[in-house]
């Protein structure tokens, strides 16, 4: 009973006490729920994103404000070019400005004298409609003259000096760009000088002040960034909501995994949709399917070992208690006893053996000739019992393998087969290499096995359903096979009919990369 109550604390997880904190991923506080940290990250981002693209967004309103502006000077310098007679109207930079310009009736040549140039000046000023911020301005021989409006900023007076570097312009500045830091805000502008027999006898200049442009471009943006600051509002609040649904089986599989115990592992999260969260809802659910047959494996292995183990130890205390003080009777006693023990230490070892299987040091690999070891299985294999022995095959060639282990592995076959065969029975070993795999196998003509019990007849303390066997084994042998097997990367195969005989062969790789390394 002792073993039994060691072997459950050795497979059994100690059980821990939780704390609170353990109970409840939300003691921690409301800053480290994932649905708020979420929320912050998803608030952190909009905000970075609104400080990052209101000034680019400004930058792009302030540079199509320029690029109207440029193209209203444009159209008036190509309309004051025209009505003046310069052939430099012709160049219109697009077929509107073209079309306006069409449509002005201009003079055949330029003015000749001063007087000429003055009633111009006021015959165009008189034509033109003014846009605001937009100044017309008009110089004679380097002195203001007049412009339209009338009314000018401070930085339009006469004694200005941008006023008297442009009455002293004696070169026209196509589409030049200059904004002079003032009150005006910046300032774009275009001149354009009338010269009569080569001499510079007047100056024209349209100018725009960019201020009330760019004011009303800030009206556009604040107007953005409240209607954006409410939606940032409505979107925290949707966040808060929809983050909540997307995580609810997080919560759920919280409270499934807190309530899961070692006595009650029939928990499961409820799988809906698809994407990452019932994928995990699915992974864990699937986790805990193996993990419940682990348990059940557990304690069917402990139900099964306290089994094996509780039969030779009921029949030794049994023994020893009615034993007498008779000399043969003690010496019978004894023997039945050291059986019963040897017995007993079989099956310890065949345990450690199979806990062994699981372990990467569990070969010890060599090169082995095919054909050396299997004379050597069939004449170990023929000492076991009186049977009619027979040697199939015999492969030709070498491979890597556990020397040891694979006879341990075909003894067991062999032993099995002694164990469902008559005197009169035939029980056969051979080998083989087929498609790069090496067969060993181990064909009896006994009482076979069920096609129901294939499967089962290869799990620990395993016994077919038909089973006449006469060994006190606890029914690890075919486990063990299966074991070593798999530890080649390898497997077993069964074909059986009952009442025929049966055929267990064991499958190898002849050259894998983990045994040629």
């Amino acid at each position: 009973m002792k073993f039994l109550q060691l072997s459950h604390q050795i497979l059994s997880p100690p059980k821990q006490e939780q704390t609170p904190q353990e109970l409840s991923p939300f003691k921690k506080g409301f800053f480290w729920a994932a649905r708020t940290r979420i929320l912050l990250w998803y608030v952190a981002i909009i905000i970075f994103i609104f400080m990052v693209s209101m000034p680019v967004f400004r930058h792009l309103l302030y540079q199509r404000v320029d690029a109207r502006v440029r193209r209203q000077l444009i159209k008036k310098m190509f309309a004051f070019n025209k009505m003046i007679g310069n052939p430099i109207a012709s160049q219109a930079p697009d077929q509107e400005i073209a079309n306006l310009v069409n449509q002005v009736e201009g003079r055949s040549k330029p003015p000749s004298s001063t007087e000429e140039l003055k009633q111009f000046f006021n015959e165009f000023l008189k034509q033109q409609i003014i846009e605001d911020d937009s100044f017309l301005l008009t110089f004679v021989n380097g002195k203001f003259f007049k412009s339209s409006p009338t009314a000018r900023p401070p930085e339009f007076q006469e004694d200005t000096e941008l006023m008297r570097q442009w009455a002293a312009k004696t070169r026209s500045t196509e589409r030049k760009l200059e904004i002079p830091q003032s009150n005006l805000g910046g300032m774009i502008y275009k001149t354009q000088i009338v010269k009569v027999n080569g001499r510079v006898l007047g100056v024209f200049v349209v100018a725009h002040t960019t201020a009330g442009e760019r004011e009303e471009a800030l009206e556009a943006i604040q107007t953005i960034v409240h209607v954006s600051g409410g939606v940032l509002v409505l979107a925290v609040i949707l966040v808060w909501v929809g983050s909540g649904r997307v995580l609810a089986p997080l919560r759920v599989l919280s409270t499934t995994t807190r309530s899961i115990s070692e006595s009650d592992l029939s928990k499961r999260i409820p799988v809906r949709g698809s994407g990452e969260i019932a994928e995990l809802a699915t992974t864990f659910n699937e986790m805990m399917n193996r993990l419940q047959l682990a348990f059940r494996t557990q304690r069917k292995f402990i139900n099964d070992a306290g089994h094996e183990l509780r039969t030779p130890i009921t029949i030794i205390r049994g023994h020893l208690e009615l034993m007498g003080d008779d000399p043969q009777e003690r010496e019978e006693t004894i023997t039945l006893v050291l059986d019963e023990l040897d017995r007993m230490n079989r099956f310890v070892e065949d345990l450690i053996l199979l806990a062994k299987a699981e372990r990467p040091d569990f070969l010890q690999l060599e090169t082995v000739d095919l054909t050396t070891i299997t004379e050597e299985l069939f004449t170990k294999a023929r000492a076991l019992a009186d049977r009619q022995w027979c040697l199939d095959a015999i492969a030709q060639g070498k491979m890597v393998v556990d020397r040891q282990r694979l006879t341990q592995a075909v003894m067991n076959l062999a032993q099995n087969a002694t164990q469902h065969t008559q005197t009169e029975d035939t029980i056969a070993i051979g080998s083989l290499i087929d498609n790069n795999l090496v067969h060993f196998w181990v064909r009896d003509t006994g009482s076979g096995i069920a096609e129901s019990d294939h499967i089962k007849i290869f799990e620990r303390f395993a016994r077919a359903a038909n089973s006449r066997r006469r060994s006190d084994g606890a029914g690890l042998g075919l486990s063990i096979v299966k074991a070593i097997a798999e530890a080649h990367d390898g497997g077993v195969k069964l074909q059986s009919t009952l009442g025929e005989g049966s055929i267990f062969t064991i499958v190898l790789p002849w050259e894998t990369s983990h045994l040629n390394n």
